[in-house]
């Protein structure tokens, strides 16, 4: 079965999603790229877009794409227990049918409240998926210790793997797929470069070898979402170039 290639909305920038009109109007460029699905940030909403979950559904469905939805927030929280906004989430990842909610790990200390997880898990029907992101908590450490502890428990959560945010965190990307890939569900693809003090995010084939050689060390099957600086005259040709280059990969 071909994989599906999904495409983050944040990927066209903010600047140029919020002229084109939000997130509804990038569908169909997306649609037109060829992709099977658009993965919606909800920190790219107004209030009002926030408020009209549905309506957007409706949008995703008419351009028969897949959803996912993505929320910036953390699992765990600072102090520990598990995110009270998560049922709400859940919820709003329900309304839009998206097939999952992506959320980061935050700060995971111990399983005390895995059968709440599961519980929240089990009353919404939604899938999640956990991110490694650019903090401390998203560092190849906590993972794998978050990753094991669902393992031992059975608990249904899978990982977001994301390519480039290794680096951000002082991680190998290669080591991070020998230790993760068995647990990994979707994975954001993006190479990242040296910047500054830092990195900055870049196409996998305007970068090292590297890049496309660990999509080979990930599963083959699962969703990868485009999650690289998506720009041009013509943004249908430019994403429907990568559509198709990482249906090939």
């Amino acid at each position: 079965m071909q994989r599906k290639i999904m495409v983050v909305t944040a990927a066209y920038g903010y600047d140029t999603v919020r002229a084109a009109g939000g997130q509804t109007a990038m569908l169909p460029v997306i649609a037109g790229a060829g992709a099977d699905g658009v993965e919606i940030r909800r920190e790219m909403f107004t209030d009002a877009e926030l408020s009209a979950l549905t309506t957007l559904a409706s949008a995703i469905e008419l351009f028969d794409l897949l959803a996912c939805y993505s929320a910036p927030q953390p699992l765990f929280m600072e102090d520990g227990h598990l995110n009270p906004q998560l049922p709400s989430l859940l919820q709003e990842a329900q309304t839009l049918r998206a097939l999952w909610l992506k959320v980061s790990l935050g700060h995971f200390v111990h399983t005390d409240q895995f059968d709440t997880l599961r519980d929240w898990l089990e009353s919404s029907g939604m899938a999640l998926v956990v991110e490694n992101d650019q903090t401390a908590c998203g560092r190849l450490a906590p993972m794998q210790r978050f990753n094991a502890a669902c393992q031992q428990h059975a608990l249904p959560v899978q990982l977001t793997f994301d390519m480039g945010n290794w680096l951000w965190v002082g991680d190998s990307p290669e080591e991070a797929a020998r230790q993760l890939a068995a647990s990994v569900g979707y994975v954001h693809v993006k190479a990242a470069t040296a910047h500054r003090d830092s990195y900055r995010a870049i196409p996998p084939d305007d970068a090292e070898p590297r890049w496309l050689d660990l999509l080979n060390q990930l599963p083959i099957d699962v969703p990868r979402g485009i999650e690289f600086p998506l720009e041009g005259a013509d943004l249908t040709a430019v994403t429907r170039h990568y559509v198709d280059l990482l249906r090939k990969e």
